[in-house]
């Protein structure tokens, strides 16, 4: 178990949707100390101006990495974007633990990371130190730990509905299709044409058809749990909402494999998860069910096409999808409960 004593933490890119969603879950974990906020392009500002709902905590103002005594902090959650986070995480003492919430460690391959992410990674010495930090599925691996590597939102819910199905040989692993749809945070808070409220409000559309950065992550885990090269069909879209994720996965059946079947796997796989909610026959998953918390929602439903199967999770894309994932492995890595800092219900409507 944890030590009585509280978990000295820092915040790198405090002042991102991802970095505030961390702040207000780590606030009230009875055993973390938030000792360091990190936002360069804020560095100087108190957290109320950056974001006001937080002002109430009290917690010390935005800071740059340098001026902070790394010595004291025994773990970094990072919620910088791709491409700089390796950078910033490699500059670290070996001595603090690194909770990452960025792409730059998810993908085991370097080679793989700098076709789809334009660059060479710039730390590809500490790729070996990395855990693929989909919680329900390394938990062993994520206990000891330096690096955990959280996964991006879309393939959390879709990884968490596919891979007790591959693995159990229940499915056709290289005939995956889905059609995901995220709420308008799941882009970042960098100011954006296509997320400004007139633009993605009353819409729905598609985005990085074919080329999303996150088929690689998806094709990596699934291909691993199949024992073989796959490749996803996947397809995101811009909902307009603020947050929640909605991933529906069309399957083909293998061999014997039936609806009940499926569902049986998935209940067995999850059987001591104490976010994954499978849901009964006729029931559907919703993001307004998951809102605000850490839950995951996953139905099974049969297909009208015979031989196929659809499956649906749904997710808060800012918590299970991130910064709640990224609090799930810290307690893992720090002997603490699993749901510590987690149990909020839904927040509804």
């Amino acid at each position: 178990m944890a030590s009585k004593s509280k978990i000295a933490a820092a915040v790198l890119g405090a002042s991102g949707y991802t970095g505030a969603d961390l702040i207000r879950l780590a606030a009230l974990h009875p055993g973390i100390e938030i000792k360091a906020l990190i936002a360069k392009s804020h560095a100087g500002q108190p957290l109320a101006k950056v974001f006001p709902h937080l002002g109430v905590l009290g917690l010390p103002d935005l800071v740059t990495s340098e001026e902070v005594d790394w010595e004291g902090i025994d773990v970094a959650f990072c919620g910088l974007p791709h491409a700089t986070a390796h950078q910033e995480i490699a500059k670290l003492p070996e001595s603090v633990k690194v909770v990452d919430m960025s792409a730059d460690f998810r993908l085991r391959d370097p080679d793989t990371y700098t076709q789809w992410y334009g660059g060479a990674h710039g730390a590809t010495d500490l790729l070996g130190q990395a855990v693929y930090g989909l919680t329900e599925h390394y938990r062993d691996c994520i206990k000891d730990a330096r690096i955990v590597a959280c996964p991006g939102c879309y393939p959390t819910a879709i990884l968490l509905a596919m891979l007790p199905l591959v693995k159990r040989k229940q499915i056709d692993a290289g005939a995956i299709i889905v059609d995901a749809k995220s709420g308008v945070t799941g882009a970042g808070r960098a100011l954006k044409q296509n997320t400004l409220f007139a633009e993605a409000g009353e819409g729905l559309s598609p985005y990085g058809i074919g080329a999303h950065r996150h088929i690689p992550e998806l094709e990596q885990e699934i291909g691993q749990a199949a024992d073989e090269t796959v490749r996803v069909n996947f397809t995101p879209h811009l909902a307009p909402m603020a947050r929640g994720e909605l991933c529906t996965c069309y399957v083909a059946l293998k061999d014997d494999a039936t609806v009940d079947s499926l569902r049986d796997a998935l209940r067995d796989a999850y059987k001591d998860a104490p976010f994954i909610q499978l849901l009964e026959d006729g029931s559907i998953p919703a993001t307004q069910n998951v809102r605000g918390s850490n839950y995951c929602q996953i139905a099974v439903f049969a297909d009208r096409l015979e031989g196929r199967a659809i499956v649906v999770a749904a997710i808060d894309n800012l918590v299970k999808g991130s910064a709640g994932q990224a609090l799930q492995n810290f307690n893992l890595m720090f002997g603490f409960d699993e749901t510590e800092g987690l149990k909020q219900l839904p927040l509804f409507p």
